[in-house]
């Protein structure tokens, strides 16, 4: 316990170039993953995040059997994922099985990579739980330049995706082109997820990507204030995780998660207890209906 809580050793490893390093691409994929999560929550995608970081690992596993970057083989990876979930899985009665067999081939596929993979078995395991130490100042220039083209064209595209999202059916009727977006997005969401592997690792990505936005809309029904608090709530579960797991020297991913669904548990609460004073104060006994966000209707 006392090697958990050394905030002497702590402190001196905060002082490192490699641990400043990997804070400031942990604030990165904090903002991404905040920007993106709500959306991701809306469109009921927290599965196909799953299946991307599978494709991801997939991805990375190769790059480091190949003596490649890691970053770039998982990108690679989870930018075919994105492709393949969003062109074959477009109609919503098809996602879910789509999403089940991409995610078993790449993992059975990664499995076997890493079993051809010869080097230290240290590099495997954070592929898969993350490993700060990975995360090169050249990981970090990709990163950011990465994160700035997703969040440009998520800027350019949102206003016609979240009203796709909300409504898909009046989108149609509107003239919103819902068979374009629906893939983009997913691209989108592959780079960030492929941006996270090295840091929070393949299996428990999907936990930065999609808590934080959930935690998020337990507590909002705006999509402004949604995007705001997801990404705060992923900034601390990013940056406290990375904090945390200094001392012991333990895979980030299990303090990046604890914190993730810590701040869930405690929207949950949150928004039990509004639920209830609601009830109370309007004498009414019905239980409350999930939030939806409001969105206008872009005009054409």
């Amino acid at each position: 316990m006392d090697k958990l809580f050394d905030f002497e050793l702590t402190a001196r490893l905060l002082g490192l170039d490699f641990v400043q390093t990997a804070l400031l691409a942990a604030a990165v994929l904090g903002i991404l993953a905040g920007t993106l999560g709500p959306l991701i929550v809306i469109r009921r995608m927290s599965f196909a995040v799953h299946g991307t970081a599978e494709l991801a690992f997939t991805g990375a596993a190769a790059a480091l059997l190949l003596g490649v970057g890691i970053s770039y083989g998982a990108l690679a990876g989870a930018v075919v994922a994105a492709l393949l979930l969003g062109l074959l899985g477009s109609r919503e009665s098809d996602r879910d099985s789509v999403i089940g067999v991409i995610l078993s081939f790449g993992l059975g596929l990664g499995v076997l990579l890493l079993w051809y993979y010869p080097g230290r078995a240290a590099n495997k395991f954070g592929i898969l739980v993350g490993q700060i130490v990975a995360v090169e100042p050249t990981d970090l220039l990709a990163l950011v330049v990465a994160a700035i083209v997703v969040l440009v064209v998520l800027a350019v595209i949102y206003r016609p995706l979240l009203f796709a999202s909300v409504d898909p059916g009046v989108a149609v009727a509107r003239g919103v082109p819902v068979q374009l977006l629906s893939p983009l997005f997913a691209v989108l969401i592959g780079v960030a997820t492929a941006l996270g592997v090295q840091i929070v690792g393949a299996l428990l990505v999907v936990a930065l990507m999609v808590t934080p936005a959930a935690a998020a809309a337990r507590l909002t029904a705006s999509p402004l204030r949604a995007t705001l608090l997801a990404i705060a709530f992923a900034e601390t579960a990013a940056l406290g995780g990375i904090v945390l797991s200094l001392a012991p020297s333990a895979p980030v991913s299990f303090f990046v998660t604890a914190i993730s669904f810590t701040i869930y548990l405690v929207a949950r609460v949150i928004e039990y207890v509004r639920g209830r004073q609601r009830r109370v104060f309007s004498g009414s006994v019905a239980a409350p209906s999930p939030a939806v966000p409001a969105v206008e209707t872009p005009r054409r």
